[in-house]
Parts: C-alpha cells; structure tokens; sequence
C-alpha cells in the first residue's frame, strides 16, 4: 500500500511467472521424497524434524531481521490453534502415505483452498463466495467423488488406497481450516514469519511424540534420506516460504492463484516419472475437475476477466 492506501502491488512479469513455476516444483516433489524415502525414513517423523529444523531457521531469521519473537501480543491462542492444525494436516499427509501414492496424496491435499472458501464464506463477510467460485467448489467435489466412486472392485491393496486418499482429503480440510483460524483471527495481521512459527513449534512436538508413540522413527542415513531431509528443511519449509510471501508483497495475489492448479499437475507427473506410479483412469477423470475447481475457487477474478476480454474480443 502506499500513501495513499492503494494497492501497488502489480501484474505479474517474467520474474513472479518463473519463481512461481519453481514454487509449484518445489511444493510438489515435497510428497515425491517424502515416498521415495519412506522404507528407510518414516514420513511422520521426518516430517517432525522438519518443522524443528525449519522452526529454528525462522527463529534466527526473525532475529536476524530484528522482529520480535513474542507470544505477549495476544496472539497465542490463535497460534496455538494453527499449530495443532498445521501438525494434525501432515500427520494425516505421513499417515496417507503408507497406504496412498505421493501423486494422489498431492490431489487430495491440494483440495485445501475449496474447504478454505468454504470456511470463510462462513465466518467472514467479505469473503462471500461468488457464482464462478462455487461452480468451482462444484466440480472440485464432483472429482472427489469420482476418483473414489470409480475405483476398481475392492482388493486388500485398493482399499488401502482408498483410505490414504482419504487421510489425504482430511489433510486438505485441516489445511484449509488452517487458513480460516489465520483470516478470522488476530493473525490476520501478523508478520507472516511469526504465523509460520507458531505452525513449526506446536507441530514438532505433535508429530515426534505420535511417530515415538506409534514407533514410527525408523531412521537409515542414507544419502537420499540425507538429501531428502535437508531439502524439506531448508527449501520447502524455510526457502519457499520466504520467497511465497516475498511475491505477496510485490504482485496481485488473483494473479498468483492462478499457478494453484500446477502443484497437483506436477506432483502428479513427478510421481509417475520419478517413482514409476501408475496412473488410474478413473482418478485422472476425476482429478481433472479438482484441479479446475481449485483454479476457479483460487483465481475466480483473474479467469473472470480473462473470459471478459475473451467476450469483448469476440464482440468486436
């Protein structure tokens, strides 16, 4: 904002179109290693030491930025709130994966922004749900019901598959919630740092003592789970966050969303290239539709005027 209080953000140009296309690699392969690595690094407790890892990355970035690193600004039942949420989305997301592919696992939990919309439609006035957005929920959840309702008959393996998918919507929805506690709440207007801070440190506990609990630490030090690990630490949950919220600043958020639909495509493309995944027929007919819904939910305004100009054009 300037002076002025208007928005100075702007359009997107060739460097927001290549770091998004980078972020969207990124969030994506993070379900591909997370599966690479499992039979020599349980994805729940790999998860766990991520969020510690990248929570002490945030720490000493806040400080090193001079922000402060206060639960005295009446924040803290928010953040505890979004930190339980943060831990129980990727316990549901290390659980899917012992039963669910990393490709149907990125579908599912990239659901989040239809349940988000839902949420805030519900709790704030100002983010009422317009007709192009609910055509979008429509088709989202038609999908859903597709990839579940034309499975082949039931088997050991594809029940199992069933319910990983499952866990994996259930990780959409706790994310989602996630982004409503944020909006609604007196996070709305805290430093983005602080906000991902609080999902580290309450998450770190929640998934180490369940992975303990549940004796799912196993642990081989082998080069990928080594690589696996740092990657998760330092560039999913600490690079590409700072880089998210830096084009958050500088450009339209309409205009990103309109990316929302890439990191489902490309997991999907990374699990079948990178881990031999098959593709089912009937979940690419129905993650077609999710991944049209998540952009018209996301990217509701910037779809409406492209099909504006597209009409205008037409017109003349």
């Amino acid at each position: 904002m300037n002076a002025d209080g208007m928005d100075t953000r702007k359009p997107l140009d060739a460097t927001a179109v290549s770091c998004m296309l980078l972020l969207c690699a990124i969030w994506a392969i993070q379900q591909v290693l997370l599966k690479a690595t499992a039979q020599d690094f349980t994805p729940i407790f790999q998860l766990g030491l991520r969020s510690g890892g990248s929570a002490l990355l945030v720490a000493l970035s806040m400080r090193w930025r001079g922000q402060p690193i206060t639960v005295r600004d009446g924040r803290l039942p928010a953040g505890l709130l979004v930190g339980v949420l943060f831990g129980l989305e990727f316990l549901l997301v290390g659980e899917g994966l012992r039963h669910t592919t990393a490709s149907h696992m990125v579908v599912f939990l990239y659901t989040a922004p239809v349940f988000a919309a839902l949420g805030l439609h519900l709790r704030l006035a100002s983010e009422r749900l317009v007709p192009l957005q609910w055509i979008g929920i429509g088709l989202a959840f038609v999908g859903v019901a597709g990839t579940f309702l034309g499975r082949e008959p039931v088997s050991a393996a594809s029940a199992a598959m069933v319910w990983g998918d499952f866990l994996g919507l259930l990780g959409g929805l706790a994310w989602g919630a996630t982004t409503v506690v944020v909006r609604g709440s007196r996070l709305s207007d805290a430093p983005a740092t602080q906000t991902l801070l609080y999902q580290l440190v309450v998450s770190f506990p929640i998934l180490v003592v369940v992975a303990v609990a549940s004796g799912q630490t196993r642990f081989n030090p082998t080069p990928l789970v080594w690589a696996s690990l740092s990657l998760q630490v330092v560039v999913v949950s600490f690079g590409s966050f700072l880089l998210w919220f830096s084009l958050l600043r500088r450009y339209l958020a309409s205009r990103l969303g309109v990316f929302s639909f890439l990191t489902p495509l490309l997991g999907v493309v990374l699990g079948a290239w990178l881990l031999d995944e098959p593709i089912e027929p009937a979940f690419a007919l129905g993650a077609l539709p999710v991944l049209l819904g998540i952009v018209l939910v996301s990217a509701h305004d910037s779809v409406a005027q492209g099909v504006a100009r597209l009409l205008r054009r037409n017109g003349k």
